[in-house]
């Protein structure tokens, strides 16, 4: 595998994928996101994904998603690099997306696999060559089966890597054996996309975590990272032990983005826990079960 390390600079190794924040009536708070974004980076980000699935894109008009990309630049733009998340299930409109927030100056564009429509692997591939080619932008492909009902496969991710704004795939699909093939073959910089398998992600090559937990414990992954980069296992090893509960709270118990923001909401951060629909807010029952969670790694709150 080659070095990577001249692509890190701009991608970051924490990237926190950042709630939207809502006022009282729905509308989109760019105070409270401006805010937010300035805490991740004190306390370890050197990266944001901004509007991506935690940030509910899917339920936010294009005007919302460059205002959330104009605030986040704003508040940290040159302290942590800012990720557009750009991707839908339609190309053309990818493309425009992806054009206005590169002419907003964000540092790279995230781009989901195109879901619901269940392209084939030539389509898959086409959707992101026909947007990397649109911006002079550094891509990072999001790889979730479980959403996008289909797989980014070895040899197509193979072949975009051939592209020179394709730089990097944040992984939620955890195939090791595919990845490493990958990896191998490729200059690709990979990114765990499940919170709890940062380190074996790590270990495997990853250069880092987009992570959803890290809004309620940025600085606790800031340590796990930099430890897997020190080559300090053991105290790496500890630390993600202490980390699960809070991973079971934030990404088991309900939709990343609810319990975020409920936790955020407990700890102080945001006003308010308030999403859109489709999405709702946890009931008493799962409240109770993530405050169960989180006693177990010693966070309680009133």
């Amino acid at each position: 595998m080659a070095d990577t390390s001249a692509h890190l600079p701009a991608l970051g190794t924490l990237l926190t994928a950042m709630v939207t924040p809502f006022t009282k009536d729905g509308a989109v708070d760019y105070e409270q996101a401006a805010a937010l974004a300035s805490k991740l980076v004190d306390d370890g980000c050197d990266g944001l994904v901004v509007t991506g699935t935690t940030g509910e894109t899917s339920t936010l008009t294009d005007e919302e998603n460059l205002g959330m990309f104009r605030a986040v630049k704003d508040a940290v733009g040159g302290r942590a690099a800012i990720i557009a998340g750009t991707g839908t299930n339609d190309t053309a409109h990818s493309v425009h997306l992806s054009r206005q927030a590169a002419a907003l100056g964000v540092d790279g564009l995230l781009l989901v696999t195109p879901y619901y429509n269940k392209p084939s692997q030539a389509g898959v591939r086409a959707h992101f060559e026909t947007v990397a080619n649109a911006v002079d932008v550094p891509v990072m492909l999001y790889d979730i089966p479980g959403r996008s009902s289909i797989p980014i496969e070895p040899d197509t991710m193979i072949r975009l890597a051939q592209h020179p704004n394709i730089v990097a795939v944040k992984d939620a699909k955890a195939d090791f054996v595919a990845a490493t093939r990958v990896m191998a073959e490729t200059d690709l910089l990979f990114y765990s996309g499940d919170d709890g398998l940062t380190l074996p992600w790590m270990a495997l090559g990853a250069v880092g975590l987009v992570g959803v937990t890290t809004h309620v414990a940025t600085r606790r992954f800031r340590e796990l990272i930099d430890a897997v980069n020190a080559n300090d296992l053991g105290t790496a090893r500890k630390i993600n032990f202490e980390l699960q509960p809070v991973v079971r709270a934030t990404m088991t118990r309900v939709q990343g983005a609810v319990a975020a923001k409920q936790i955020l909401k407990w700890q102080g951060v945001l006003p308010n826990s308030i999403v859109r629909l489709p999405l709702v807010e946890p009931d008493e029952a799962e409240i109770e079960t993530i405050r169960g969670d989180l006693a177990e790694a010693g966070l309680v709150f009133s």
